[in-house]
């Protein structure tokens, strides 16, 4: 056997060891990910269900609540959509530990945009079970909580968006006007005319 083919079984043995070894290692992964999801979102779940009519007893009712979580879904959403959570140099080579705080950040705020979809999901009825069931039951208030909820994400957001559109108009508008005055005074080329 050559030197050649030594140091080619030596790699072949070493690479089906670390394939062996990554393909357990994606297994467990899977496995554990899997048993954490499942119990998070049926922790979840019992949490509302013990959480919720209380929540729904305090002043305003589901209807304060519907309006509450349609709030924070709105300012979830504009954190994770805001791009002051970009990067902080133009080129990105900011610090890593000043990226690794704005993916957190973005993360929180995109968290915050969806729990209340699944807290007011939770305390509708459960499907293939009976009503009677503790963990199945309708808890009451949630129906107008969720109807509420979704008229508040609808009109506010509407609104916002509408606002934010005026707002980059009159912003355009503006450039324009600053444009059109340059070029009178014969300063302001446009960009073939640069060329």
């Amino acid at each position: 056997m050559t030197e050649r083919e030594r140091l080619r079984d030596a790699v072949t043995d070493s690479n089906r060891r670390f394939r062996l070894r990554d393909g357990v290692g994606l297994v467990l992964l899977v496995a554990v990910g899997a048993a954490v999801l499942v119990g998070a979102f049926g922790g979840m779940r019992w949490a509302v269900r013990e959480s919720a009519p209380v929540l729904y007893g305090l002043p305003g009712g589901s209807w304060g609540i519907g309006v509450a979580l349609g709030l924070v879904t709105l300012l979830g959403w504009g954190g994770a959509l805001s791009r002051r959570l970009e990067s902080s140099t133009a080129n990105g080579s900011g610090k890593a530990s000043g990226r690794v705080l704005r993916r957190v950040a973005r993360g929180a705020c995109a968290a915050a945009a969806v729990v209340p979809v699944f807290f007011l999901i939770s305390g509708l009825r459960g499907k293939n079970c009976r009503s009677y069931e503790t963990g199945c039951a309708y808890v009451p208030g949630t129906g107008s909580a969720l109807f509420v909820y979704i008229g508040c994400v609808a009109v506010v957001g509407w609104l916002t968006y509408r606002r934010r559109r005026a707002v980059l108009e009159e912003r355009r508008a503006r450039e324009r006007e600053r444009l059109r005055k340059l070029r009178r005074k014969g300063k302001g080329k446009s960009r073939a005319a640069r060329r």
